[in-house]
């Protein structure tokens, strides 16, 4: 596995992205175009509705697993800062917001400290400034 920095950290996966997707998407102009030169025959009112409908179940499955996932990174990484953080920080575990737990995650357990004092300091809630700071990074292959 190649070692995870910043800008290859992206998770992509073929099936999904470069298949399944465009192939609702081409489903999806198919069916308008059937519903146009067809004039709104009732058959192609249907493929239209099933068209759109299959595109909204995979986009929201995609957005609950997502959602699911970034519960689970909250609690772990709350944990985590409960380990780790100097004493003076702890009480300010609950300010962080949801983004800068999930940029935070990628923080080393070394710099982890120095770089949650910065982001709640300096007001940080940039996914992409935060995780750009992150000197010494700690990979996450498990992701949806």
């Amino acid at each position: 596995m190649t070692e995870q920095n910043f800008s290859n950290h992206a998770r992509f996966v073929p099936a999904y992205h470069f298949f399944a997707l465009p192939v609702f998407l081409i489903n999806l102009g198919w069916a308008v175009y059937s519903l146009i030169v067809s004039r709104f025959s009732l058959g192609s009112i249907v493929a239209l509705l099933l068209a759109a409908a299959f595109l909204v179940l995979l986009l929201y499955a995609r957005m609950f697993a997502l959602t699911a996932q970034d519960r689970i990174i909250r609690l772990e990484e709350r944990l985590r800062y409960e380990r780790l953080l100097p004493a003076d920080l702890k009480p300010r575990i609950g300010e962080f917001t949801l983004d800068q737990l999930i940029s935070l995650r990628f923080a080393s357990d070394a710099e982890l400290p120095e770089l949650a004092r910065a982001v709640l300091n300096e007001k940080l809630t940039d996914r992409k400034a935060i995780k750009q700071r992150v000197n010494k990074w700690k990979a996450d292959y498990l992701r949806v």
